[in-house]
């Protein structure tokens, strides 16, 4: 049997680049789905993988992970297609309206904390958060709500008994303990709120696996190191393209003494290939799969400790499950005739 995968945010960067070598990996064994929010930019997607693997079996999911009602749609519309789902890769994400200081930008590239700082923006980066049309804050509700909703609505395709189940985030090292808050999980307060929703994710993960292991569901974090996607050209828009291309040696030059610059989509989605390959019930829950490229371009994938406590993951975990139900019950409100909604 087919092993059915669906990946979120696929239709470029990191998502795209798994996809393509999850195909590569066992282009027969596979039933790929891409869920995005754009359909052209989907499509395309599709047409490229299907051009480098024509025997394979792809198809497209609309939704958009912001919005409560898109994604209780697409997985009703999953659990139509798809008896099962062995893998759900956690990827679509956003990082929007990025201030760069640039002063603090040249200052830290000659000190002693410049790869810290290129790795996860540290010190040089603050975004302005937007609201979605349901009311929520919108990394929180793309990075972390939207998903753990999109979870909670395919408990019957995830958790089936005798088979396990894999849920893969992608995560970041940018996520960090100092900018997230139990008293503000959205982060309606903050400046770093890309930071406080992949903080969340690590939290998170540890307690899906508390809750769904028994029912054969498994839950895992990666990082994929240092990416040049469109996330990241987007965080200096101002900046003109030749300034890239100089900085690009510098890149190169970095990852002789740092293998957390992966650089590629290809590269930083090793961590994500490698996890697919592996025994969900042998992972260690507490652990970050980075995805690291050596000096020489070798890539590999180590774990590391997240910095996270299983009590604050479970309140964590509470306060999403008490939203969900304020949303379920807004989304009935507003929408009589929408998807049905799980009780």
């Amino acid at each position: 049997m087919k092993k059915v995968v669906l990946v979120t945010g696929a239709n470029s960067g990191i998502g795209l680049a798994l996809c393509e070598r999850l195909l590569s990996h066992d282009t027969e064994g596979l039933h790929l789905c891409l869920a995005c929010r754009n359909v052209q930019r989907a499509q395309a997607a599709r047409a490229a993988l299907l051009a480098s693997h024509p025997a394979a079996q792809v198809d497209l999911l609309q939704m958009d992970i912001s919005s409560v009602s898109s994604v209780l749609r697409a997985a009703q519309e999953v659990k139509v297609r798809y008896k099962w789902l062995d893998y759900l890769y956690l990827n679509a994400g956003i990082m929007p309206n990025p201030e760069f200081d640039a002063k603090a930008f040249f200052r830290g590239l000659f000190s002693s904390k410049a790869i810290t700082m290129f790795a996860t923006g540290e010190g040089i980066l603050t975004q302005k958060d937007g609201v979605t049309p349901d009311g929520l804050q919108q990394v929180f509700a793309t990075n972390l709500f939207g998903h753990f909703l999109l979870i909670r609505e395919l408990e019957p395709v995830l958790c089936q008994e005798g088979r396990t189940s894999q849920l893969v985030w992608t995560s970041s090292s940018n996520a960090n303990r100092s900018a997230f808050s139990l008293e503000d999980i959205q982060h309606r307060r903050g400046t770093q709120p890309y930071s406080s929703s992949k903080y969340a994710t690590d939290l998170l993960s540890l307690s899906l696996n508390q809750h769904y292991n028994k029912q054969g569901l498994y839950s895992s974090v990666v990082c994929p190191g240092f990416v040049m996607t469109n996330l990241t050209f987007g965080i200096l828009p101002s900046f003109p393209a030749f300034l890239w291309t100089l900085l690009m040696p510098v890149f190169w030059l970095i990852r002789v003494f740092t293998n957390t610059f992966t650089l590629t989509p290809y590269n930083g989605s090793e961590a994500l290939l490698w996890l697919f390959r592996q025994k969900p019930e042998s992972l260690d829950p507490y652990a970050k799969y980075h995805s690291l490229t050596s000096g020489l371009g070798n890539n590999y994938t180590q774990p590391h400790k997240m910095d996270i406590t299983f009590e604050t993951s479970e309140s964590l975990y509470s306060k999403l499950l008490q939203l969900e139900s304020d949303m379920r019950k807004k989304v009935a409100e507003t929408q009589p005739g929408g998807p049905s909604l799980k009780t």
